[in-house]
């Protein structure tokens, strides 16, 4: 009786010529264990915008800023007197007689416009609010803007606005939409002019691409007979994550609304350090969604669904949180006092609501769980002598993690002669039969490549929210 290698048997006598006993001594299960195609975050959230042939790869879109907004700068403006509203001008709104600002970007120009208002350069009288007018050069330059407004966003009752043609801007102030209110008199006359803003919004497309090499012999005699198939499908899983990378990494560079912890103002000033940690808190994520409120951000969003793009499904009331897997404990344990404020899924959600990687809520944002999600490593401040406090490092210093809230429409994927539906991967295979050249006269060698265009088109940046924290390891 012949014995195969049986445990504790003797070798097979079969073959006189092999005295080792039986050839093969497994089994080699063919379905073999294949990591399916990673899931995709932030592509179901895009649209795609086709580039047309003969266009050049840039393509722009207007956003006409409305009247009653801030960001509608111009040298337009006339006020209830006729009298020449100057763009280069700021109004300083002081909410109350005790000045306590946060120590953040541009947190000078702010101590200097309060030092003018004491010194009388500019006057006030009562108890507030009241109100400065300073030169640009005085408060802040042209390209400090965006800082020093956040800044006064974070400011007690304080905020910074341009004088201009836009009536009361964006402000909610009852004192300062009275003062601004456009009255006629009897006469009319020329007064109460205003002006209009147009933003450029612009985009580029990108040629990507990439290619691997195959042999005839990988082909006949490698142990998988399913190679070939397999390998496409890797190349093409290769590409989709690529995309989903550098979409990504548009969305975090792209965010307007931005939020840092404690006192912070930068990503270098994140630590982990002991007395001062910079990490994410409940009231930062309320701040973050009054925020976007303010910018009339959606509060539903629309998802792409479905294996060819053609369907899509709206979630009402929701606007999607993505964090990595490092923050997700931190979002688990984030209290209102002694309350944790964390709602698993499977609290308020059934199969046809959730979004692709949806674990739970938080006050009005759906988190979503990225296990690509990027970050930056040690681009926090340097670690202390007393050491990391447990949060996670690279370098000496403490790694930056993003809390990113993507607003409906904020942005959308440009492709290049696509349906308008999806990107357009375009794969080209040649086998090594048909590959004989030169530097292959005997067609030995085959190859397959994917090649693919892409950019991105952020249409309102400040429908993109985040805030930087440190991550516990």
């Amino acid at each position: 009786m012949l014995n195969y290698n049986a445990p504790n048997g003797s070798p097979s006598s079969i073959d006189a010529n092999n005295p080792s006993g039986q050839m093969n001594t497994f089994f080699w299960l063919k379905k073999s264990l294949i990591e399916a195609r990673k899931e995709q975050f932030f592509m179901p959230l895009a649209s795609v915008t086709n580039m047309p042939k003969n266009f050049g790869k840039e393509i722009r879109v207007h956003e006409y800023v409305p009247l009653l907004d801030d960001r509608n700068i111009n040298d337009q403006g006339l006020d209830a007197n006729g009298a020449t509203m100057d763009p280069t001008q700021y109004r300083v709104a002081f909410a109350q007689s005790t000045y306590v600002f946060a120590v953040e970007a541009d947190a000078d120009n702010l101590i200097a416009a309060i030092n003018a208002v004491e010194a009388g350069v500019a006057s006030k009288s009562g108890a507030g609010p009241w109100t400065a007018t300073l030169t640009h050069t005085t408060l802040a330059p042209t390209s400090n803007l965006v800082a020093a407004q956040a800044a006064a966003d974070l400011a007690a009752g304080t905020r910074i606005l341009r004088q201009s043609g836009n009536l009361y801007g964006s402000s909610r102030d009852v004192g300062t939409i009275s003062a601004k209110l456009p009255r006629l008199g009897e006469e009319g006359g020329r007064v109460n002019r205003v002006g209009f803003t147009r933003l450029t919004r612009t985009g580029r497309i990108e040629k990507m691409g990439f290619f691997y090499e195959f042999t005839q012999e990988s082909l006949d005699f490698d142990s998988d007979d399913g190679l070939k198939e397999h390998l496409a499908r890797e190349l093409m899983n290769g590409a989709v994550q690529l995309t989903e990378a550098v979409l990504q990494r548009d969305l975090l560079n792209a965010a307007a609304t931005v939020l840092y912890p404690g006192v912070a103002a930068a990503k270098g000033d994140i630590t982990g350090q002991i007395g001062s940690v910079t990490e994410l808190s409940y009231a930062l994520v309320q701040r973050l969604d009054q925020m976007l409120t303010n910018k009339r951000t959606p509060r539903q969003t629309k998802l792409i669904t479905g294996s060819r793009y053609i369907d899509t499904k709206t979630i009402p009331a929701a606007r999607y949180a993505f964090v990595g897997p490092a923050l997700t404990l931190a979002l688990k344990n984030l209290k209102d006092g002694t309350d944790k404020v964390f709602i698993p899924i499977q609290h308020y959600a059934d199969a046809g609501t959730v979004a692709n990687g949806e674990i739970g809520s938080i006050d009005a944002f759906r988190i979503i769980e990225v296990p690509e999600m990027l970050h930056w490593a040690g681009e926090g401040a340097v670690v202390p002598i007393s050491g990391t406090n447990g949060y996670r490092t690279t370098n000496n210093h403490f790694d930056v993690y993003p809390f990113l809230v993507v607003g409906d429409e904020s942005f959308t994927t440009i492709g290049f002669q696509t349906d308008g539906k999806s990107l357009k991967f375009n794969v080209k295979t040649v086998m090594p039969s048909e590959n004989h050249s030169s530097q292959d006269p005997y067609g030995e060698t085959g190859f397959s490549s994917i090649k693919w265009y892409y950019g991105t088109l952020i249409l309102r940046p400040e429908r993109i929210g985040m805030i930087y924290t440190v991550a516990k390891v």
